[in-house]
C-alpha cells in the first residue's frame, strides 16, 4: 500500500501539471473573447506559464535536494493551487499573465519533486521501470485529456472551471502527501543564484524575440535585440555553470550521450506537439466552425488511442524494449503531423484531421515513456534532483520555444488575419514545420539514444 499510494500521489500531481499545459488550448477562443488578445499575444497565455516553469525548474529541483523533497512537493502544490484560483478569477489580460506566471513557479517546484520522489521511492529494477513508464505515459495522457476537458468545460460551463478544479485536487494531494510520503533527508548546500538568473532571463528573451517577430517581423530592432540577448545570456549561463562550486545544472549531466540525446529529442518533440495543440484548436473552431465543446471532442481520436497505448506501455517495453518504442513512436507521430499539415479551408474533419490524429495519438503514446526512461538513465543519486529537473526543462522549454517558432512561421505566411482562409494557411504552415521538428527529433533519437543502447548491448 505504501509505494502504491506514493505512486498514485505522484502521478495525480504530475497529471495536474501536464493537464494545465493543454487544458487552456481548447478554451483559447473564449479566453481571447473575454480578455482580448491577438494571435501572437494569445500565445503568451501559454508562454507566461511555460517560460517561468522551464526557467525555474532547475532551482526547484535544487530546492528539493536542500529542503527535502516532500516539503517542496507540498510547497509547489500550494503555490500551484493558489495560482489556479487566481487564474479562474482573472478579469484582464495582465491578471492572466501574472497568475499564469505564478502557476509556473508552483509547477517548477512540483514537477521535479514528483520525479525525484519516484526515483527515491522505487529501487532500480522492475518496480522502478513500471513506475517510470507510468510517469512518462502521464505526460501524453494528461496533454490529450486536457484538450478534451478544456473544450467541454469552456462550452458547458466556463474556461475558468478548468483551472478552479486544481484547487480541491491540490488540497487533497497535500493531505495525502503528509500521510503517505515519508520526509526526506535534507542536504547541505547553497543555491546557484547567478545560474538561475541567466538561464531564466536567457530563455525568456529568446522566446520573446520569436513571439515578437510574429507581429513585427525579423527586421524589428527589438526582436533582434531580444534574440541576441537571449543567446548571450544562455552562453553566460553555461560559463557560470562550468565555474560554480555547486551548479544548479552540473555540466557532467551532458556527458552521457543517451541522456543528452533523449532530452534533445524531447525538446524537438514537444516543440512540434505544442504547436499542434495551439493551431489545431484554432483550425477546428476558426475554419471548421466547431464550438469549444466540439473542438474538445474533436481530439478524442487522439486521446482514446493515446490512452490505450499508454496503458500497454509496460507490456510493450518488456517485449520490444525502449529503443524500438521510441523510434516507432516518433516516426508514427511524424507521419501523422505531415498528413495533418495538408489541412485547408475546404478539408473534411474525418480525413484531414481525425485520421492523422489517430497516428499522432499512437505515436505520442509510444514515445513519451521511453523518452523519460532514457532521460533519467544512469543518473547518480547526487544528481537526482538536477537530472529530473533537466528532463522537465527539456519538456517545458521545448514546448515554449517550439510554439514561438511555429507562431512566427505561421505569421510569415499570411501576415495575420482572422479569416478562415488565413487560419487554415497558418495551421498548414505551422504543422508542416512541426513535422520537420519531429524529423529532427527522430534523427537525434536514432543517433544518440538507440544507437548508444545497441552499442552497449
Amino acid at each position: 500500500m505504501g509505494t502504491g499510494a506514493i505512486l498514485a500521489i505522484i502521478l495525480v500531481s504530475y497529471f495536474m501539471v501536464i493537464l494545465d499545459n493543454s487544458i487552456v488550448f481548447t478554451g483559447l477562443a473564449r479566453i481571447r473573447d473575454d480578455l482580448g488578445f491577438s494571435t501572437a499575444g494569445l500565445s503568451w497565455v501559454q508562454n507566461a506559464y511555460t517560460l517561468v516553469f522551464g526557467g525555474l525548474l532547475l532551482l526547484g529541483a535544487r530546492a528539493g535536494d536542500i529542503f527535502g523533497r516532500r516539503r517542496m512537493f507540498m510547497v509547489g502544490l500550494s503555490i500551484f493551487a493558489a495560482a489556479s484560483l487566481a487564474i479562474g478569477a482573472a478579469q484582464s489580460a495582465e491578471w492572466m499573465f501574472v497568475a499564469r506566471a505564478v502557476q509556473g513557479v508552483g509547477s517548477a517546484i512540483l514537477a521535479p519533486a514528483t520525479l525525484s520522489l519516484l526515483t527515491a521511492s522505487f529501487a532500480e529494477g522492475h518496480a522502478r521501470t513500471r513506475a517510470v513508464a507510468a510517469y512518462g505515459s502521464v505526460a501524453g495522457i494528461g496533454a490529450s485529456v486536457g484538450l478534451v476537458l478544456g473544450g467541454v468545460l469552456a462550452d458547458l460551463t466556463s474556461w475558468r472551471v478548468g483551472f478552479l478544479i486544481n484547487v480541491p485536487i491540490g488540497v487533497l494531494m497535500i493531505i495525502a502527501a503528509l500521510r503517505f510520503i515519508p520526509a526526506s533527508t535534507r542536504q547541505s548546500g547553497r543555491f546557484d543564484v547567478l545560474g538561475v538568473i541567466t538561464s531564466t532571463l536567457g530563455m525568456t528573451a529568446l522566446v520573446y524575440g520569436f513571439v515578437r517577430s510574429a507581429e513585427d517581423g525579423w527586421a524589428d530592432p527589438v526582436t533582434l535585440l531580444a534574440v541576441a540577448a537571449g543567446a548571450v545570456l544562455l552562453a553566460l549561463f553555461v560559463l557560470v555553470e562550468s565555474k560554480a562550486s555547486q551548479p544548479i545544472m552540473p555540466l557532467r549531466l551532458f556527458c552521457n550521450r543517451q541522456r543528452s540525446g533523449a532530452n534533445g529529442a524531447r525538446m524537438l518533440f514537444l516543440g512540434a506537439m505544442m504547436g499542434y495543440f495551439f493551431f489545431i484548436t484554432q483550425y477546428l473552431q476558426g475554419v471548421l466552425g466547431f464550438s469549444p465543446l466540439q473542438a474538445g471532442l474533436g481530439f478524442l481520436p487522439m486521446t482514446v488511442v493515446n490512452f490505450a497505448v499508454a496503458l500497454a506501455i509496460p507490456r510493450l517495453t518488456r517485449r520490444f524494449g525502449n529503443s524500438a518504442l521510441l523510434v516507432t513512436g516518433i516516426a508514427v507521430t511524424f507521419a501523422g503531423m505531415l498528413w495533418l499539415g495538408r489541412v485547408g479551408v475546404d478539408s473534411e474533419y474525418l480525413t484531414a484531421v481525425a485520421l492523422p490524429m489517430v497516428l499522432i495519438g499512437f505515436g505520442q503514446g509510444l514515445a513519451f515513456a521511453p523518452l523519460t526512461a532514457a532521460g533519467v538513465a544512469g543518473i547518480e543519486p547526487l544528481d537526482a534532483g538536477a537530472g529530473s529537473g533537466l528532463v522537465n526543462v527539456a519538456h517545458q522549454l521545448g514546448g515554449s520555444l517550439g510554439l514561438a517558432v511555429l507562431v512566427a512561421v505561421s505569421a510569415g505566411v499570411t501576415g495575420g488575419g482572422g479569416s478562415a482562409a488565413a487560419v487554415a494557411a497558418e495551421a498548414s504552415a505551422a504543422l508542416t514545420t512541426g513535422a520537420l521538428l519531429l524529423a529532427l527529433s527522430l534523427t537525434v533519437a536514432a543517433v544518440f539514444v538507440t544507437s548508444r543502447k545497441r552499442a552497449r548491448n
